[in-house]
């Protein structure tokens, strides 16, 4: 039975039913698939037509999506000489690389891809090797270079930067723990502690060895801070860093002749004596470093001749201070007929090779020195004046004695201490071998110092004292074979151009005619060793021969 409706709830219903049926279906638009339209933007014209623009060159095309389509923007997109050109990530393209070994303009034809990551491990490389700071990577104007250089490069952010940086380490970290622990060849090490502005002692150990390829490889394993220069306290702490890395296999330390370095050896072939891993009962670890010894010989040399030096060192000092000083100077240098682009450099009074550096150049403007004292009286006054301040009560004429006395024996010196600059550039050399020429060098030293002292020709009581003071301080270190590391007369035997001739013929001249005893102490320690290795492998029977030396992965 219907229920029974009002006049007046009909006419509202039928006002209801006419409002909804006038309004509008609302459709949701289609989405723009086409890659053309990330270069164009739609618009509709005073006609209603649906046209494009793009949006770099502002070319209008008609889109209608029945008659017209996106053909013609696409088309756009190849001739349109205002739109950057894009590049396919995923296609190979052709780069060119240059020739090593060849000159600048040779180059080679190489398949070339982008890849984001290895940017980023590349970008990592370039903040380590250059010392930059992480934040470089945010600064505007490497930024702009690298939107001309590589656009598709998204440029981290200084803390994904330091990020990486980290994980880097840790995977080379890995691959040298790796390599340690399959590695059968041994490793030799050098170690060097100091202090900073900070009062903060500092020590790092550097890993040196020559892989299968017969390539020489150094990697700092450890930089650290350590509570004080104690030999016990340092050998515990290389310990500690030797453990870290897995690594038992040390043949040699080399470290400087501070005392508590010998301490510290002692202490390390006790250690090693215990884990069992001291070889030859260490009678070889120990290495003094020749550079830093060469640096205390001819140190005490030097302080003999600390006036004539002294006096130098203030005079180029005085003329560097001004500006006006140092143009006055280059006048005298064009008086006298020196058109060098060279300056005075003053030396660091602890680093005798800038010493010598600083009188060599001296010498080399010997004419200007005159002629800048003709032209600036303040240079005598100034030396005088320092003169009184150290107590030395000397007149104008001599301390005018710099512009001949004293530069007559900065010439004698520098003369001598060419041999030993010389020495010094080549034992310090980390891109190639110098142990196979190390005592020969040590020989040419002594000689050397025997010839200037025996000399009968240079009667100067200066330059009699620099020499017995050098052999003094020759004879502490390398006076006797017993304190030489009996390891650089073997690996002078071993370098084909020497063998035991030279060995022979060396110690002959150092010793005398202790010479030949001497050879023979070196053959029977060549036999000991040589037996020792051989012990060595006998252990490992089971392996083949062939693997005895492991893989560099460097």
């Amino acid at each position: 039975m219907a229920e029974n409706i009002s006049t007046d709830e009909v006419v509202v219903l039928g006002d209801m039913c006419q409002t909804q049926s006038v309004q509008p279906k609302v459709t949701k638009e289609r989405k723009k698939r086409s890659r053309a339209w990330n270069h164009f933007g739609s618009f509709v014209d005073e006609e209603g037509n649906k046209k494009s623009k793009c949006k770099h060159c502002g070319q209008n095309y008609f889109v209608d999506s029945v008659k017209n389509g996106t053909k013609a923007m696409l088309t756009h997109m190849l001739t349109c000489t205002k739109m950057p050109k894009s590049v396919d990530k995923s296609q190979t393209q052709i780069g060119f690389q240059s020739v090593q070994g060849g000159n600048t303009s040779d180059v080679v034809v190489v398949s070339w891809k982008f890849e984001q990551e290895q940017c980023r491990r590349a970008l990592c490389r370039m903040v380590i090797v250059d010392e930059l700071p992480f934040k470089f990577v945010e600064k505007e104007g490497f930024r702009n270079f690298m939107k001309v250089a590589q656009p598709h490069f998204k440029i981290p952010s200084h803390t994904t930067v330091t990020r990486d940086c980290f994980n880097l380490l840790d995977e080379e970290k890995q691959k040298l723990k790796r390599f340690f622990g399959e590695a059968r060849q041994r490793v030799c090490l050098t170690t060097d502690t100091w202090t900073s502005l900070q009062q903060i002692n500092y020590m790092f150990i550097t890993a040196h060895w020559i892989d299968n390829e017969w390539i020489m490889h150094k990697r700092i394993i450890n930089f650290c801070p350590i509570s004080n220069h104690k030999g016990e306290d340092m050998a515990n702490e290389i310990i500690k860093c030797l453990r870290d890395w897995g690594l038992d296999k040390t043949f040699t330390i080399t470290v400087d002749n501070a005392s508590s370095n010998d301490v510290t050896m002692k202490e390390l072939s006790k250690i090693f004596t215990k884990r069992g891993i001291n070889f030859m009962n260490g009678e070889h670890l120990h290495v003094r470093c020749m550079a830093h010894t060469l640096n205390l010989v001819v140190q005490a040399g030097l302080k003999v001749s600390d006036v004539s030096i002294e006096r130098v060192r203030k005079a180029v000092k005085y003329i560097r201070l001004s500006l006006a000083r140092c143009k006055r100077f280059q006048e005298c240098c064009e008086d006298v007929d020196i058109n060098s682009k060279k300056s005075l450099c003053l030396d660091v009074s602890t680093r005798w090779n800038s010493t010598y550096l600083m009188l060599n150049r001296t010498i080399e403007f010997e004419n200007v020195f005159f002629s800048y004292a003709a032209r600036d009286i303040g240079l005598l006054h100034y030396l005088q004046f320092v003169e009184d301040e150290d107590g030395k009560d000397e007149d104008e004429s001599v301390v005018g004695s710099l512009l001949s006395d004293d530069l007559d024996n900065v010439r004698k010196i520098a003369n001598f201490l060419q041999i030993f600059y010389d020495l010094t550039r080549e034992v310090s050399g980390s891109h190639y071998r110098t142990t196979n020429s190390h005592f020969l060098k040590i020989c040419k030293v002594s000689c050397y110092l025997k010839q200037l002292i025996l000399s009968e020709d240079d009667n100067d009581d200066l330059l009699v004292k620099i020499y017995l003071n050098m052999r003094e301080k020759f004879d502490k270190y390398w006076g006797t074979p017993k304190r030489m590391n009996k390891m650089i007369f073997i690996s002078c035997v071993l370098d084909p151009r020497h063998k035991f001739v030279s060995v022979g013929f060396a110690l002959q001249m150092m010793f005398g005619k202790e010479g030949p005893i001497l050879e023979e102490g070196v053959r029977d320690y060549m036999d000991l060793l040589f037996g020792e290795y051989v012990k060595s492998l006998s252990k490992d029977k089971g392996s083949q021969h062939s693997s005895s030396l492991s893989r560099s992965p460097f």
